[in-house]
């Protein structure tokens, strides 16, 4: 399914619960392993003006990394005749798919998630015991998608960016650097963007958002063999590094 295209019609309306409060100021990022927070995120979705078949696909919290993040379990309540959990078999993405009857005139879901998570923090600069990757997810994490070549344009830009770099370490830093240096996010780009990235290549245009700088990222490190992927998710609580959530953004 297109990223873009989750909430196809109607308008929707996300409320964070059990947020932080107090001031943060700007800080430097230095994240470390810190106690397990937990957050519940309320998601309610009105479709105003329904006009023939109305369904929705709400994404849920998928990710489990014992490290630092565990989803917690979803509930909701709907008119729908059916919601249902789905699960995309290849990558993980879970959703919940929400359809209503004909003629429902006043569709609408309100979906509960609950998740745990906590800052995590690498050394780089040291050698640790790291487990080897499953060959399957080697194998996943290093392929080529539609969206996402590892050939042509972008096998050639990678190639030039890691030059003589031998060490993973050193070709991530190397393709991490040169996304810093060289994209922009462009506030007029729809959404979170689509990630077409061989496009962005050709074009020369390396503005985007979300969606097209973390493909491209993801896209040059697998088209010089470093297994990658983009996880996305959303800023539920202030920031102790000065960052903001949505709903703060929103008022301010």
């Amino acid at each position: 399914m297109i990223r873009r295209e989750f909430l196809r019609s109607g308008a929707a309306l996300t409320v964070i619960a059990a947020l932080p409060r107090g001031a943060f100021a700007d800080a430097p990022f230095t994240p470390k392993p810190d106690a397990w927070r937990k957050f519940e995120i309320t998601t309610r979705v009105e479709i105003v003006k329904p006009a023939g078949k109305a369904r929705v696909w709400l994404p849920l919290p998928a990710v489990a990394e014992p490290d630092w993040t565990q989803p917690l379990g979803n509930e909701w309540t709907s008119n729908a005749k059916s919601a249902a959990l789905k699960r995309d078999m290849k990558y993980g993405a879970q959703m919940l798919h929400v359809e209503w009857a004909d003629g429902e005139r006043a569709p609408v879901v309100e979906l509960v998630s609950r998740i745990a998570t906590r800052d995590r923090a690498v050394d780089l600069s040291k050698r640790g015991a790291v487990p080897q990757l499953p060959d399957g997810e080697r194998k996943l994490y290093t392929a080529s998608t539609d969206l996402m070549p590892t050939d042509g344009i972008v096998k050639a830009t990678a190639d030039g960016i890691v030059g003589w770099a031998f060490s993973d370490v050193e070709k991530a830093r190397r393709i991490y650097e040169w996304i810093v240096d060289n994209t922009f996010r462009d506030p007029k780009t729809r959404g979170c963007g689509i990630g077409d990235i061989a496009s962005m290549l050709k074009t020369g245009d390396l503005g985007g958002k979300c969606a097209d700088l973390n493909a491209l990222y993801v896209g040059l490190a697998r088209a010089v063999g470093l297994p990658a992927r983009d996880v996305y998710g959303i800023r539920i609580a202030p920031s102790r590094f000065g960052y903001k959530s949505p709903v703060q953004a929103a008022r301010s």
